[in-house]
């Protein structure tokens, strides 16, 4: 956010934080989160350069849009990730950049 714009929200009355913050996410909830944005993403990014990942999953469109937004569990996210051909080593890697897709470093 623009320093001109924060100060002027600040002078409003309105306080300038993160989500975290927002929320009162304790570092393990913030993590979870992040890991399970970062597998959402990356099965979107997956699905959308197969043209027929929806028979691969199984699913429809509805249980796509659930599984690309992270309202599913992450066992099935995990679950469909290797049913469009991720490896092992590369959800090894999501998870271990899962805090780089938030914008937070890598502990």
């Amino acid at each position: 956010m623009e320093k001109d714009k924060q100060a002027k929200l600040a002078s409003k009355g309105w306080k300038i934080g993160t989500v975290n913050e927002f929320l009162e996410l304790t570092p393990a909830e913030a993590t979870y989160i992040e890991l399970r944005l970062a597998l959402s993403e990356n099965l979107k990014q997956r699905r959308t350069q197969l043209t027929s990942s929806h028979t691969q999953l199984n699913a429809n469109f509805s249980q796509i849009e659930k599984l690309e937004t992270g309202e599913v569990t992450l066992d099935f996210l995990i679950r469909s990730l290797l049913t469009l051909g991720t490896t092992v080593k590369e959800l090894a890697e999501i998870m271990l950049h899962s805090q780089d897709f938030a914008g937070n470093p890598t502990v």
